[in-house]
């Protein structure tokens, strides 16, 4: 039997997200095709005190995020060439780019990508009280894993954006978060 590893022990996996070399063709196949949306685009994140492989980076990036059921989905696009996981080896596009597991503890969160011997490519503040971090759990780019301990108030944001799709009529795929 195969010992847990102690990063999916964290919890399931809520989020799947996605680097579209196209970001508007993205964003069409999810509402349309899908049936997913609406989407709620947050332009121009930027993670404080963002550090990638240890060295400080201006990365500067935007999200869309709807939901499919109860799974987040992603889409980002690099807003500059700043490094991180956007950009050079690991911005690999048109697939499944990482998955996000919402955790309550960052330290907890990094004990257990230790524990698994995972290197932590990015980490940084969200808001005021949150943070995040990637890591790459040994598989190399299109594997990283973001464990991410919301900031205050982004429950609420997520669980609107997931009410906004329950009986979404098509309209507005694209909406400005803000």
């Amino acid at each position: 039997m195969t010992k847990p590893n102690a990063i999916t022990a964290l919890g399931p996996v809520g989020q799947l997200a996605y680097l579209p070399s196209d970001f508007d063709a993205a964003v069409k196949y999810w509402t349309e095709t899908m049936g997913v949306g609406p989407f709620y685009l947050l332009p121009n994140v930027a993670l404080g005190d963002c550090r990638y492989k240890g060295k400080p980076t201006g990365a500067v990036f935007s999200i869309a995020i709807a939901y499919w059921g109860d799974v987040q989905i992603e889409l980002i696009r690099a807003e500059n060439q700043e490094p991180g996981i956007y950009t050079g080896e690991y911005a690999v596009t048109d697939c499944l780019h990482h998955i996000c597991i919402f955790v309550d503890s960052i330290a907890d969160a990094r004990a257990a990508a230790a524990s698994a011997g995972a290197e932590i490519l990015v980490e940084g503040k969200v808001g005021e009280d949150g943070e995040v971090i990637y890591v790459d759990p040994g598989a190399g780019p299109g594997h990283v894993i973001e464990l991410l301990q919301n900031m205050t108030g982004a429950d609420g944001i997520f669980q609107m954006i997931k009410d906004a799709g329950k009986d979404w009529d098509g309209s507005d795929p694209l909406r400005v978060l803000g």
